[in-house]
């Protein structure tokens, strides 16, 4: 089968409760303010006494799925079909 004996017997470890609680403070901060990406997380989340690596902070937020809301790319392109209308109040012939 050519498959590893480790694989056989491998049993996936979940979160720790650490990891579980700062996914709770994650969750919490985002639902407050959904416009923070990862960096500003990292500030809010960070206290001097408890550093926090921005790379941990990042991968629990991709596990959860969440993202920040902002503009994205190519908001300004014209719907398929959508009629373009001339500017009237320029002078000159419509």
């Amino acid at each position: 089968m050519d498959l590893a004996r480790s694989i056989y017997y491998y049993q996936p470890v979940g979160e720790s409760a650490e990891n579980l609680a700062l996914m709770e403070r994650i969750d919490k901060l985002f639902t407050d303010r959904p416009e923070l990406g990862v960096r500003r997380m990292h500030q809010e989340l960070t206290k001097p006494e408890e550093p926090l690596n921005i790379k941990r902070i990042r991968r629990l937020i991709r596990l959860m799925g969440l993202e920040a809301v902002y503009p994205k790319p190519n908001l300004s392109k014209l719907a398929e079909g959508h009629q373009i209308y001339p500017y009237l109040l320029r002078g000159g012939p419509i």
